[in-house]
């Protein structure tokens, strides 16, 4: 660390009406090494500080307040309240102690952290990263996945006061590449020597890299040239290096004094994080210590979490909802187990956690299975399996409407005789079905729930839910606790809560978090009911984009809102009828660059379309197009195995047949389709059915999973015409 060679210098400052003013100004000035003041006394109209500053050749090292705690002891900036992201491992050490934290089996070797042991190897993790010399301030990028030693780098870095810059092994070279300069990063922490060798040479050539970290492995496994005089660390050594020096600076005064601590400030900013790039070039989003915290903090109001309680985290955890949900969810006790799409299903069963926190995909493929399992048994099984779900569909309808929680555009609220006739309806039909749901439960439900567990809620977000798979969830008395944000606002600005949930919404506004429908022309404020543009104001907006003010301007207005770029509406308020508890539950209806602008002048959102599209069993995936069209096409990847056994009962082929030919699947794909979006004022024409599906590996999906719907119909251009010809 750079060393202050400052000389010996006096300041004659004006003293505040507090008295403190003045020695404040001084000690955000990093010049300030030791401090000697004297007020002179000789009479009230003289108020003057003398100031006198010398030199000590110590060196700078910002700290957690809390965390570290003991290294900032002797500058009276000692508090209670959470500064930092890091402070909250102290509080979680001291509040829950030797109760396991983190559970990673899938690592070699498998690990099990407390919350004591997790704090310790945090601290440590940040002081190895100083003694190797990384600096306040200076970006270093974690490119890997998740995983207990993710989560222990991605704090030791915050602790320092760097920045990590984030993303996964899975990216492209090429992307990481630029990533890492675009960020001026100084150093890589990478996930393996696997994923290290692989990107070496490229970067070698290409960037400037002071030190290397491997999470996981050992430096003997590295296979391509290393690069002469560069350093390369495991993680084990970090740590060592780190508990040394750091039991130096506890038992010995002399190595405490070779530093002057600063305290991290809470706008400082803690990550960068790269969006996902499902259109265009990623942009690095800088979020703040205090946009995370307003997380942390307020994501309990709609999320109960007890101490004890398990969760599943399978998610990129460089993905702002994912990250955000740990730090809250540790925060307050639970125990985080880490499992993969390949163990999802058996980890369920295994570990039955209170919690799920996953994308909508997942719980699509739950869905899925699930329905596919039942199908499967025998018919009388079958029968009554599909019957319970449909008598469970209309009871949670019914009960809907009495509990006041449907959807509504509508900003005049009806009659209060109509609302109670209404209500009468609703409660009867549900005081019928009741009793069948509840034997739904103990027959069917209860075997479903012993294989998944997720006993409090499944936690989606990182995109839309599909009303069908919504309706399921509920049907067999599994919580959906949906949320709505984006990367630039740390995620979260919605989310339902236990006690509210209303069905096709991501719920209202957390804590502190302004919500606004605008016209995307005029920018004038919209009533509820009216479709716009969503903005969205509060504490967890970013500071905005790394060496970008232009977009940032773009995105962030003068007086704080953030563009979310998404199309939706808030339930207007009514006190009577089936939205009276609806009121000021956000919309959502697509992004507004997806908008697909038809030859006539007609605007749609694909993605209704696409959401409601997947109601069926015979599509896996779906992009809607057309622009510029006379119609609307699609691009569907079908579930082999459910077109096969829907064209045999069909008889479209015959009963021995393996496989459906592409033109009779297009004509079962198209009759789907017409079923399961008749609500839509837009049909589907023509269809392009492909084989492939589209995978984070081809370049179609991105790391969160989302369609990257311009490169799937660049990619497939030339099919798209010749179906408009």
């Amino acid at each position: 660390m750079a060393a202050l060679n400052t000389k010996s210098v006096m300041f004659l400052l004006p003293k505040s009406d507090d008295g403190n003013h003045a020695v404040h100004d001084l000690m955000s000035c990093r010049g300030f090494i030791k401090m000697k003041w004297q007020l002179n006394s000789r009479g009230s109209t003289s108020r003057k500080f003398r100031v006198f500053c010398e030199s000590t050749g110590m060196q700078i090292r910002k700290c957690s307040p809390i965390l570290e705690s003991i290294l900032l002891s002797g500058n009276g900036l000692l508090s209670s309240e959470w500064k930092t992201v890091p402070d909250i491992w102290k509080t979680a050490a001291e509040e829950f102690g030797n109760c396991i934290a983190l559970v990673d089996p899938y690592h070699n070797p498998p690990t099990n952290l407390s919350f004591k042991e997790l704090e310790k190897e945090i601290v440590s993790f940040a002081e190895g990263l100083r003694v190797i010399g990384l600096k306040p301030d200076e970006k270093i990028a974690l490119f890997a996945d998740n995983s207990c030693r993710w989560l222990v780098a991605d704090q030791g870095i915050m602790t320092t006061g760097a920045i990590n810059v984030v993303r996964g092994s899975r990216s492209s070279v090429e992307e990481l590449l630029q990533i890492y300069n675009h960020s001026e990063s100084v150093a890589l922490a990478v996930d393996n020597p696997e994923m290290y060798s692989r990107i070496a040479e490229t970067f070698h050539s290409h960037a400037d890299v002071r030190f290397v970290i491997l999470l996981w492995g050992e430096k003997s496994s590295i296979t391509s040239e290393v690069r002469d005089g560069l350093p390369i660390y495991s993680f084990t050594e970090i740590l060592d290096l780190g508990n040394e020096s750091h039991m130096a600076l506890l038992h010995t005064q002399e190595a405490r004094n070779q530093y002057i601590y600063e305290p991290i400030n809470s706008d400082d900013v803690a990550t960068l994080v790269y969006t996902s790039g499902t259109t265009g070039n990623p942009k690095g989003v800088m979020l703040t210590h205090k946009n995370l915290l307003h997380q942390i903090v307020n994501l309990w109001d709609p999320v109960r979490v007890v101490p004890g309680e398990r969760f599943l985290s399978m998610l990129p955890p460089w993905h702002a909802y994912e990250r955000a949900a740990e730090y809250f969810m540790l925060s307050f006790g639970c125990k985080q187990v880490y499992t993969t799409v390949k163990n999802l299903k058996e980890d369920l069963k295994r570990y039955q956690p209170q919690y799920l926190i996953s994308v909508p995909l997942v719980y699509e493929t739950l869905c899925s299975g699930i329905l596919k399992q039942i199908k499967t048994s025998s018919t009388a099984r079958k029968l009554i399996a599909l019957l319970f779900l449909k008598i469970s569909l209309a009871y949670k309808d019914a009960k809907r409407i009495y509990e006041g929680k449907c959807l509504t555009k509508d900003q005049k609220q009806p009659s209060y005789l109509v609302s109670v006739l209404d209500w009468l309806w609703a409660r009867a039909i549900a005081a019928l079905l009741c009793p069948l749901h509840l034997l739904a439960r103990k027959l069917v439900y209860s075997k479903i729930h012993s294989n998944i567990g997720i006993s409090k809620g499944g936690i989606s977000g990182g995109g839309s839910l599909s009303p069908h798979v919504d309706k399921f969830f509920e049907a067999i008395d599994i919580t959906v606790l949906d949320g709505y944000g984006l990367t630039e606002s740390s995620p979260c600005v919605a989310c339902r809560h236990s006690n509210c949930i209303v069905l096709g919404s991501p719920g209202h506004p957390i804590r502190y978090t302004e919500i606004k429908v605008v016209d995307a022309e005029t920018d004038e404020v919209l009533p509820p009911g009216s479709k716009g543009i969503i903005k969205a104001k509060g504490p967890q907006v970013m500071k905005g984009y790394y060496k970008n003010p232009k977009a940032t301007k773009q995105a962030i207005d003068e007086n704080g809102w953030l563009n979310t770029g998404d199309i939706g509406w808030i339930v207007p308020h009514h006190s009577v009828g089936r939205s009276r508890n609806s009121s000021g539950a956000i919309i959502l209806e697509g992004r507004a660059k997806d908008t697909i602008v038809l030859s006539s002048g007609e605007n749609v959102e694909p993605s209704e379309i696409e959401e409601a599209a997947m109601g069926s069993n015979l599509i896996k995936q779906i992009v809607v197009f057309g622009q510029d069209k006379r119609r609307l096409g699609a691009i569907v990847v079908p579930h082999k195995e459910e077109v096969l056994l829907a064209a045999k009962k069909l008889s479209v082929v015959d009963f021995d047949a393996t496989e459906v030919s592409k033109e009779k699947t297009a004509n079962l794909l198209h009759e789907e389709l017409r079923k399961w979006t008749t609500g839509s004022a837009f049909q589907i024409g023509p269809l392009l059915v492909i084989d492939e599906p589209f995978t984070i590996d081809n370049g179609l999906l991105t790391p969160t999973m989302k369609v990257r719907r311009n490169k799937v119909t660049d990619l497939y251009k030339e099919q798209i015409d010749n179906l408009y010809k």
